[in-house]
């Protein structure tokens, strides 16, 4: 295990620098991550390096990403040695996980800033191909709604949006006495694992990105109301969903379906502009 250098470093509010500390949550995570010998790992956010110190022995490839400038040189002392590490610095919301890739897939962990978590997600899902799965701690707010079911208080568009790219499973809590200095809220470990294959693919990603939005944008109206110009009561009513409920009652295979329907109508309407006779 590597030791910490003698370096002070405060963490930094802008950063929303929380540095994890509490031994048994670490191990409690790598754990829960599994680390194999030929597994490609990239840390985001490793600050003081309390689980980069776990991840390195276990890995045949490690990269992380440090966006504070002030905990490289703390990270190089304490890693660098390992020929199979190595340090990006930088904004992880800015990179091309692409560049990453080599022989095998990216496992992607971190203790992640509340403020950029969701962003963060969002840009990933974008690289999904390239990674077999992610662990993540995050405010247990955005975990719960990451992983509810329809109906539930926490069900919206971040759970449908994540649920289209990812399988997610909701691990465990961890306190805020975990890190110094403490958060104020619960945080929680995340699994997301992205699907290999789709289960409900849309026809037009974007689309069905803006039905998702368009639907919870006004939680309170039904759907008749949330996506009228978009589709019809009597559309909605032949895939078998009823006008007058609620986005929070819909399932992604639902959601799906209506942004099906939609660019099928589309689709159409433009075969017809595309056939009909041109004025002169």
């Amino acid at each position: 295990m590597a030791k910490t250098p003698n370096y002070v470093h405060k963490p930094r509010k802008r950063f929303g620098q929380n540095f994890l500390h509490d031994d048994q949550i670490i191990q409690r995570i790598v754990r829960a991550i599994n680390p194999k010998l030929n597994d490609h790992l990239v840390e985001i956010g490793p600050g003081q390096g309390a689980l980069t110190q776990y991840l390195v022995p276990q890995c045949a490839q490690i990269d992380v990403i440090e966006l504070d400038r002030d905990l490289i040189p703390m990270l190089q002392a304490m890693f660098s040695q390992h020929l199979h590490f190595s340090i990006h610095q930088g904004d992880a919301l800015k990179l091309d996980f692409s560049q990453l890739k080599k022989e095998h897939p990216l496992r992607v962990v971190g203790n992640l800033p509340y403020n950029i978590s969701t962003p963060l997600l969002f840009h990933l899902f974008n690289f999904r191909h390239l990674i077999s799965d992610m662990h993540f701690m995050l405010q247990k707010e955005v975990v719960e709604r990451l992983a509810a079911n329809p109906g539930e208080n926490a069900y919206g568009r971040l759970s449908v949006m994540a649920q289209y790219f990812c399988k997610i499973d909701n691990l465990f809590i961890v306190k805020p006495g975990a890190f110094k200095p403490a958060p104020k809220v619960d945080s929680a470990i995340v699994r997301l694992i992205p699907h290999q294959s789709l289960p409900y693919p849309a026809n037009d990603l974007h689309l069905f990105e803006r039905v998702v939005r368009s639907a919870f944008n006004m939680r309170r109206k039904t759907l008749r109301n949330a996506l009228k110009g978009m589709i019809s009561a009597e559309v909605l009513t032949t895939l078998g969903i009823n006008p007058s409920i609620r986005a929070e009652k819909l399932s992604l295979a639902e959601f799906v379906a209506i942004a099906n329907a939609i660019e099928s109508q589309q689709s159409i309407k433009l075969a017809e502009d595309s056939n009909s006779p041109q004025d002169n």
